[in-house]
């Protein structure tokens, strides 16, 4: 555990963000095996047919994970204000509502799966491997789920070692169970997807199982043994925005990945290439902005407003240090890297990648404010403003798709993202300094008597 309320914040928010970048990079790392023995073991088709969906997978398994993150803020606030009992009852009806959400997501999610295929324009040629890819993800959502709030209550009482451990083990197994599927059992890639379900349920159960051992203070006392419908749609308001908020952002990757399905295989491998390199270097923003959402909300759950803006504050001035420096890198390298996917034959693939690459990197000093402001936001308890950020980001992209792809093609999807960054990032951080700067004047406000008192002048 570590409580976040004491202690030099720079400190704490490296400290926590650590395991988390390093359990970021490591899942990466297998999606990006994952993505290179797809392409490499089956060839540029199969790399289509595992990339012509990464939007809609980011729609539903996002709105899984943000509906999880979202759990973690009351979780987070009542540990911050040392309520254990409260801490408990929180998980004990989180539970029921994660288990209810699974069993609906799945079975939408494979419902619709035909028509979520037409509507994204897969190519003819890879519709039958894609669907069976996809359907498989679909059927792994309750592990995704699983491991997700395990890691959720965790992180919540400041524990980010663990979730790194179980996401090591997920990934190893992961790829293992990559290589079989497809060099020895021959299953192409619906193979690739299956291993991923199975290696996320280990991760889940061996996360939960971590918990009941290892923390008695999580053990529910017989009266937080009771489900409470009032606490259900409080938790329900508080994370199914998030997860919308997930979701909103990716209905604009959807319509953008539609578009650029549409110019032909070539772009679909070489936007698949780039998005794993993309997701990669975002490991850190990632890492970041949930170290500093725990940081505020522990703290503002301890009325130490002006804290929490501090942590906000240094959390940003590093992730934009490191958004500069990735972005030369994509810039500069973009091409290279797209050469872990596609051979250096496909000249045409690594060239648009590349081309994304630069295009994205130029402007991911701006995704950062947007990585670590939007959680702050969040975390704050303003999910509706975080949602609305979410609606600008599509808004953007959809407009960008209708107007200017038809016009220059896969130049203008170059500069979809870049886009729909501006407009978010500026929205949430003027709400998210707005918001601390308001809880740091409340908290200072019961703080003055006491400092008046003793004759000392307030720190500023």
């Amino acid at each position: 555990m570590k409580n976040m309320t004491k202690g030099r914040p720079l400190r704490l928010i490296l400290s926590f963000a650590l395991p988390l970048l390093l359990g970021n990079l490591l899942q990466q790392t297998y999606s990006l095996t994952d993505t290179a023995i797809v392409g490499r073991f089956l060839g540029p088709s199969a790399l289509a047919a595992v990339g012509a969906t990464s939007s809609v997978q980011f729609l539903v398994l996002g709105f899984a994970i943000g509906t999880c993150s979202g759990l973690g803020i009351p979780m987070a606030r009542e540990f911050g204000a040392n309520h254990l009992s409260g801490l408990r009852r929180n998980i004990y009806n989180a539970m029921f509502l994660m288990g209810g959400s699974a069993l609906v997501l799945t079975a939408v999610s494979l419902f619709m799966t035909d028509q979520i295929l037409r509507v994204l324009n897969i190519p003819p040629e890879i519709y039958t491997d894609t669907k069976a890819y996809i359907s498989l993800i679909f059927l792994g959502i309750p592990a995704t789920l699983l491991y997700n709030f395990s890691a959720t209550v965790l992180r919540s009482i400041g524990d980010s070692k663990a979730p790194f451990a179980f996401l090591a083990m997920s990934a190893f197994l992961n790829i293992l169970l990559d290589l079989f599927c497809v060099s020895v059992l021959k299953t192409g890639c619906a193979g690739t997807a299956a291993a991923t379900a199975v290696s996320q349920a280990v991760s889940g159960a061996a996360g939960t199982f971590y918990i009941i051992k290892r923390y008695p203070l999580l053990h529910f006392e017989k009266n937080e043994k009771q489900l409470q419908p009032s606490l259900i749609r409080d938790l329900a308001l508080m994370a199914y925005p998030m997860g919308l908020q997930f979701s909103i952002t990716a209905i604009g990757s959807m319509v953008m990945q539609a578009a650029n399905n549409a110019l032909g295989s070539i772009y679909v491998s070489a936007m698949t290439a780039a998005a794993r390199i993309k997701q990669f270097a975002m490991c850190p923003f990632d890492a970041i902005g949930s170290a500093v959402s725990t940081f505020v909300s522990q703290n503002d759950g301890a009325d130490k407003g002006r804290r929490a803006r501090d942590g906000l504050i240094i959390g940003a001035r590093i992730s934009i240090s490191y958004g500069i420096l990735i972005g030369l890198i994509l810039i500069f390298c973009g091409r290279g890297l797209s050469r872990l996917f596609v051979s250096r034959e496909e000249t045409a693939i690594l060239d648009a990648s590349a081309k994304l690459l630069v295009a994205n990197g130029a402007f991911y000093w701006l995704l950062a404010i947007l990585n670590v402001c939007r959680p702050t936001v969040q975390s704050l308890g303003h999910t509706g403003r975080a949602m609305f950020a979410g609606v600008l980001e599509m808004i953007a992209r959809t407009l960008a798709c209708v107007f200017f792809v038809p016009l220059y093609g896969f130049g203008a999807i170059c500069f979809t993202d870049p886009l729909a960054w501006i407009g978010a990032a500026a929205f949430v951080a003027v709400t998210a300094r707005r918001e601390l700067d308001a809880a740091a004047a409340r908290s200072d406000s019961k703080l003055a008597p006491l400092y008046e008192k003793i004759g000392v002048a307030m720190p500023r």
